[in-house]
C-alpha cells in the first residue's frame, strides 16, 4: 500500500494540494464568516429586547439540533431557488458552513465578553464613558484573551466538518480524494493520503494554537506583575 500511495502522490499529488487548498479556504472563510454573524447574534442578545433573545435562541437550538449535512442540503437546495441572483453551489455550501459555525460562535463571544470584570465595566460606567468607548476599549480587548482560543478550535473543527462539502463537489480535500479514487480505482490508498493530510494540518493547527496561549498566558502574567 505504501508503494501505492508513493506512486499516487508523484502522480495526483497536484490533485491533493488544490483540495487541501480549497479546505483551507473553505474553513477559513466560514470561520471568519461565522465570527462576524456570531459575534452581532452575541451583542443582539445580551441586549434587554427579549423578542430578539428569543428568535436567536431559536436559532441556536435549531442549528445545534439538526445534523450539519441536513443543513448543508438544505441549503444547497433552497437558496439558488430564493435568492434573486445566481448562486452557485460552492456558495450556498459556504452559506451553510458560516451559518452552523455561527451558532457556536454566539456562545464564545458571550462566553468572552461576560468573563470581563463586571468591576471594570462599573469604573468605566462611573467615570461617564460611552457604552461604544467601553465596548471597544474596555471589554473587547479582554475578553478576545478568552474568545481567541474558543475561536482556534472552531477553526480546527471546521478543516474537518468541511469534508461534508465533497458530497456536493465542492472543491476540497475529500473531493480530491474521490477524484483520485475515480481515476486509479484504488479507494484505500487515496483515503490513507487524505487522512494522513488532514492530521498533519490539525496536528500543526492544534499546535500553533498551543503557543499562542501560553504566549497570551505569558503577557497576561507580564501584565500583572507590571501593575
Amino acid at each position: 500500500m505504501w508503494t501505492q500511495m508513493i506512486e499516487m502522490l508523484g502522480k495526483y499529488g497536484n490533485v491533493f494540494v488544490e483540495g487541501l487548498i480549497g479546505t483551507l479556504w473553505l474553513s477559513a472563510t466560514s470561520v471568519i464568516g461565522a465570527t462576524i454573524l456570531g459575534t452581532i447574534f452575541a451583542l443582539l442578545r445580551m441586549t434587554r429586547n427579549r423578542i430578539i433573545g428569543i428568535i436567536i435562541s431559536v436559532y441556536m437550538a435549531i442549528i445545534r439540533g439538526t445534523p450539519v449535512l441536513l443543513q448543508l442540503y438544505f441549503f444547497w437546495l433552497l437558496l439558488p431557488r430564493v435568492v434573486p441572483f445566481e448562486m452557485s453551489e460552492a456558495s450556498s455550501i459556504l452559506v451553510a458552513l458560516i451559518i452552523n459555525a455561527s451558532a457556536y460562535v454566539v456562545e464564545v463571544v458571550r462566553a468572552g465578553i461576560q468573563s470581563v470584570d463586571i468591576g471594570q465595566i462599573e469604573a468605566a460606567k462611573s467615570l461617564g464613558l460611552r457604552s461604544r468607548y467601553r465596548f471597544f476599549k474596555i471589554i473587547l480587548p479582554q475578553a478576545i484573551k478568552t474568545i481567541l482560543p474558543a475561536l482556534g478550535n472552531q477553526y480546527i473543527m471546521m478543516v474537518k466538518q468541511t469534508s461534508l462539502a465533497s458530497v456536493f463537489f465542492v472543491p476540497e480535500l475529500m473531493t480530491s480524494y474521490r477524484t483520485v479514487q475515480a481515476a486509479t480505482f484504488l479507494p484505500l490508498p487515496a483515503l490513507m493520503i487524505a487522512g494522513i493530510i488532514y492530521f498533519v494540518v490539525t496536528a500543526i493547527l492544534s499546535k500553533g494554537l498551543q503557543i499562542m496561549e501560553r504566549r497570551m498566558n505569558r503577557n497576561e502574567i507580564r501584565t500583572t506583575l507590571a501593575n
